[in-house]
């Protein structure tokens, strides 16, 4: 149904498949899912954000298995995104990576994310050993996105999250959404101070 209701799309348009987690509203698609989406010969991206290893495995080694090299990949797995710009995922003789990351902390912050998708790049385009470094900034870019996106909350308040950090940089006048129920998780507020402070090298706020 799901599938031939995007091949049925596909002969119109290009296609950008979308992995969301359960906890914000999507649902688990399996490897057969994602093999079968991979054989559409419209799609040209894939963002994978389930938040789970082996759910997005699914979807690389779906993509690998068609020999799609002419997908792109993004992470959108915002609790581990610069381990998953910088991993080699291999299929038998196939390596994939991800290209690069659609929202999440790439929403706010979006200078210095830049920034660190161009080390990653660097990091992997020499076949350089991970630096601790860039270990440490994956669990800090970690802890920050956990606030933006309440996950304390089961994530009930990740839009209005993104909405304060814009708010804070001048770029939106308040939090509100288009439900008027979506607000700030309880909390949360707290929770955006606090890696404030523990990351202002994070934060592009002069910028």
């Amino acid at each position: 149904g799901l599938v031939s209701h995007c091949r049925a799309v596909a002969d119109v348009i290009p296609v950008i498949g979308f992995y969301l987690q359960p906890a914000a509203g999507g649902r688990v698609l399996p490897y057969a899912f994602w093999r079968k989406f991979s054989e559409i010969r419209n799609v040209v991206a894939i963002k994978a954000a389930p938040f789970n290893r082996y759910q997005t495995i699914d979807v690389i080694r779906a993509v690998a298995d068609a020999r799609r090299d002419d997908i792109a990949l993004y992470t959108g797995n915002d609790d581990n995104i610069i381990m998953d710009l910088l991993t080699p995922y291999r299929f038998g003789s196939t390596v994939r990576r991800f290209a690069g990351g659609l929202l999440g902390h790439w929403a706010v912050w979006t200078k210095t994310a830049v920034r660190l998708l161009a080390r990653c790049r660097r990091t992997t385009a020499r076949g350089d050993s991970v630096p601790a470094s860039l270990l440490r900034l994956n669990i800090e870019v970690t802890d920050a996105n956990a606030a933006f996106f309440d996950a304390a909350n089961n994530f009930s308040g990740c839009i209005a999250g993104i909405h304060e950090v814009l708010r804070r940089q001048g770029l939106l006048r308040g939090t509100w959404c288009l439900d008027p129920r979506e607000t700030l998780g309880p909390g949360q507020k707290a929770e955006i101070d606090r890696v404030y402070k523990a990351y202002p090298h994070l934060n592009d706020d002069m910028f």
